[in-house]
């Protein structure tokens, strides 16, 4: 489990990219860098982290589910994932 703050920073930086989405877009576009500086670094997408959801892991994320791949396959083994069963050859 990662620590509880390492989780929160990350929601953080999520809304932030959202909030300033629209703008950066803009600045890009126009070509005004200086005032693309003047934005909160954490408002570009590029410092965004994946991270499992339930446990905070930031190794071995599966983006499909949006958790880490241990997340992932306890749940698949009680069965909490409709459509994914263990595979035996």
């Amino acid at each position: 489990m990662a620590k509880e703050s390492m989780k929160a920073r990350e929601r953080k930086r999520a809304k932030m990219v959202e909030k300033y989405a629209a703008k950066r877009a803009t600045l890009k576009a126009a070509g005004d860098w200086e005032a693309l500086q003047k934005l909160p670094a954490n408002g570009s997408a590029v410092r965004k982290h994946n991270r499992c959801q339930l446990t905070g892991r930031p190794r071995g994320y599966m983006r499909l589910f949006g958790i880490s791949r241990n997340t992932f396959r306890l749940m698949a083994l009680e069965g909490k994932i409709p459509g994914v069963t263990k595979s035996s050859w």
